[in-house]
């Protein structure tokens, strides 16, 4: 190659980095090529929170933001946790309908943390316990396959449906689990008062959502740090 025609290609080639250099702003701000560059790229939450539950998840008879999912989403930016939280509750859902939907929330999410929140309709219903329990695990399990660390949120019933019942719904929830390595909170409503549901003595009203977090927060905190 002659001498002619490597200055012609060197002068070229300059001006084409200086051309993209002009584009990135880091002159005039001081700063580096590459560390303008990476300032340019879009930032993703560290953790990603699923939440597939029913009504007490999905706010139910409350003014929208004020259910303890909303709250989490709050408590996570007070704490500046990265972290964004995908609310897939549906009111009325059962742990069927949870094992229905959670592939392709898996897929879409990808989430880093699952928490299941059902199991109450279940038992209002009067479904089989062990379908219950066997819907819980296979979610559960699914879950860590796909690579998400895993928060099962018991509830309990009122007590007209018999004391057996209620000790072995609360204990399913145990069971699950300890079966399947999980995280557990053993009652979403522990601590919430009487004088705190709605007319209908099923769903708490917007004051008990706090309540509602409290419980939920000390099993959840330790899987995001």
């Amino acid at each position: 190659m002659s001498d002619a025609r490597r200055g012609v290609l060197r002068r070229a080639f300059h001006c084409t980095a200086l051309a993209c250099l002009a584009a990135v702003p880091w002159a005039a701000q001081g700063q580096s090529p590459l560390l303008a560059m990476a300032s340019a790229i879009p930032r993703t939450p560290r953790h990603t929170v699923l939440v597939v539950g029913d009504s007490l998840s999905a706010e139910y008879g409350l003014p929208r933001g004020s259910g303890w999912v909303a709250l989490l989403e709050q408590r996570l930016d007070l704490e500046r946790l990265s972290a964004r939280v995908v609310n897939a509750s549906i009111s009325g859902d059962t742990t069927a309908g949870g094992v229905s939907r959670l592939g392709a929330l898996l897929k879409q999410h990808r989430p880093t943390h699952v928490i299941v929140e059902l199991g109450g309709n279940d038992a209002l219903r009067g479904l089989p316990l062990a379908d219950t329990q066997r819907n819980l695990t296979e979610m559960a399990r699914a879950a860590k396959v796909a690579g998400a660390q895993v928060l099962i949120v018991g509830i309990e019933v009122p007590p007209n449906y018999g004391r057996r019942y209620t000790d072995d719904l609360a204990a399913l929830f145990v069971r699950v689990a300890q079966d399947e390595g999980a995280s557990l909170v053993p009652s979403l409503l522990a601590g919430v008062g009487e004088a705190e549901f709605q007319p209908d003595r099923i769903h708490p009203l917007a004051s008990a959502h706090p309540k509602l977090l409290a419980t939920v927060w000390p099993a959840l905190k330790p899987l995001l740090r």
